[in-house]
């Protein structure tokens, strides 16, 4: 391939992932997808997945192109599917538009199909490229990735703290640490995640209803889940109350008393006993059991203990972490983190990826606990 049809499948493969993050919030458990279709240097058509259950992204490009399709090439940021699902193979479509190329972000990350939707084309007489903007098209979809490649969501752990790091006062106050956009965007992370997590802790002190809440938006809501070993959350909390509106699990010990249990699950709540472990509950045995659902990424938002255990057991993915122009000063303050004992600057957590933006006065820090991409 020379340079300049180089940089064309770069162009419109930008413009496909631009697409993609359209269907933000409402594709899981399915992949965010986006596709364009382009014939003489014109774009003629162009799709996302929208939603789960409904038309993937290349066949409403195709359905909006037409008989422009015809000896047209289809820039797609994942490999066609070629398997029944909900939707029919989307490689069956292509071939049925009469497309002349195909040109892919990233092949399918299930290991038992990866290849085969273009192996199918290729076998049509198509011509297929595969890998422009590769790295771009997988970070679209982490969560994703981890969950059809191990079977359990992608965690994030998200945080608001000060400049001396302290996500609250020692009182347990912290409205409100981060400013009002901060916030807003901890609003767009829980309608984009399928689930949010927090401690009792959390959960005693703020009494918070951890809904997703965008003015002027339809927002997606998340599953809510507090991390309770004796289940000391309130039937009177938020959370309880709203159980019937929007699910709430509490995840407790397997010793956790009977009697509460079933005053919770008589307003909605739905109970997980899991078994006991030094932070109160397995945390690896939740995820697993939150794999099985379907649920490809969690939103943990604390306490520090929570985001702590996370951090030991080597369970999260990606910080997220607002700081804030302020300074507590005061060492008994709680900080974002606390966990076990380190005794060195080697034993520290490394980070990747790190990125830096303003929020106003306060600063988004973004990066993954982990070097490569999955």
């Amino acid at each position: 391939m020379n340079a300049n049809a180089m940089d064309t499948d770069t162009f419109y493969m930008r413009r496909a992932l631009r697409i993609a993050a359209r269907g933000s919030g409402w594709t899981s458990p399915n992949p965010m997808v986006g596709a364009v279709v382009v014939r003489d240097g014109r774009i003629v058509g162009e799709g996302y997945h929208r939603r789960v259950g409904e038309a993937h992204a290349e066949v409403n490009a195709l359905r909006q192109a037409g008989d422009a399709c015809r000896g047209a090439t289809l820039y797609v940021t994942l490999e066609p599917c070629n398997h029944h699902g909900r939707t029919p193979p989307c490689t069956e479509a292509v071939l049925a538009a009469g497309v002349r190329r195909v040109v892919a972000g990233m092949l399918d990350p299930n290991p038992q199909v990866a290849g085969g939707g273009l192996d199918r084309l290729r076998a049509a007489g198509l011509q297929v490229v595969a890998g422009v903007l590769e790295e771009e098209c997988r970070l679209l979809n982490q969560p994703f990735i981890k969950w059809v490649t191990q079977g359990v969501p992608h965690v994030t752990l998200k945080a608001a703290a000060t400049l001396d790091g302290r996500i609250a006062a020692r009182t347990g106050d912290a409205r409100w640490v981060s400013n009002e956009k901060s916030r807003r965007h901890t609003h767009r992370l829980r309608h984009r995640l399928d689930a949010i997590l927090v401690g009792v802790g959390t959960a005693l002190a703020d009494d918070p209803l951890l809904t997703a809440r965008l003015p002027g938006t339809r927002c997606r809501q998340p599953l809510r889940i507090v991390l309770d070993s004796t289940l000391h959350l309130p039937e009177s909390s938020q959370l309880v109350r709203t159980a019937s509106q929007s699910p709430v699990w509490v995840v407790c010990a397997e010793d956790a008393p009977q009697e509460k249990q079933r005053r919770l699950e008589d307003q909605g709540v739905e109970v997980l006993r899991l078994a006991r472990a030094e932070a109160g509950c397995d945390l690896s045995e939740l995820l697993g059991e939150l794999g099985r659902r379907s649920i490809t990424s969690l939103l943990v938002e604390g306490g520090a203990r929570v985001h702590g255990a996370f951090l030991d057991q080597g369970l999260a993915d990606t910080l997220v972490l607002f700081l804030a122009p302020k300074i507590l000063g005061d060492a008994e303050g709680v900080p974002v983190f606390q966990g076990g004992a380190r005794w060195s600057m080697q034993d520290a957590a490394g980070l990747y990826g790190v990125k830096v933006r303003r929020m106003d006065s306060d600063l988004l820090i973004t990066a993954r606990f982990r070097e490569g991409l999955y």
